[in-house]
């Protein structure tokens, strides 16, 4: 029952993500094209120059949470069933995602934001391995 509610629910999810990223939350085109390759770094500096914690939180998080739900692509496509594979994908996904707010000037190419939009992805992957070896009886099928 599960899987078949992801199934129904990931892409428009996947779509509402996107809206976020390129025009949610008073998103303005930027002026300039940006990129921050030096990882860590500009999640260091946000927090230095950000006087909410909620907004730190937020961010930061939100930038991990909102992308757990792709770990359970493997239900879906079962060559991404592998971590391996898995992270590739969606590096290469989350890679042009980014590159595209670069060029659309709708966001900022940032290289910590694939590094914790990954761990997400790593995050929800091995909370299906869990839901598929300790409850499978109950909640995957």
């Amino acid at each position: 029952m599960l899987k078949k509610f992801y199934k129904f629910i990931i892409l428009p999810y996947a779509i509402f993500l996107l809206y976020l990223m390129f025009f949610g939350m008073g998103r303005l085109q930027y002026e300039d094209n940006i990129v921050r390759i030096k990882p860590i770094v500009s999640t260091i500096w946000f927090v230095q120059e950000t006087i909410s914690w909620l907004d730190i939180i937020r961010i930061v998080l939100g930038n991990v949470v909102m992308f757990i739900p792709f770990g359970f692509l493997g239900w879906i496509f079962p060559q991404l069933k592998n971590l391996k594979n898995l992270v590739i994908t969606f590096v290469s996904a989350i890679v042009i995602v980014e590159a595209l707010q670069y060029f659309s000037r709708l966001g900022v190419f940032d290289v910590d934001d694939v590094i914790l939009n990954t761990f997400g992805v790593f995050l929800g992957w091995q909370i299906k391995r869990v839901l598929e070896t300790k409850l499978s009886k109950f909640v995957v099928e």
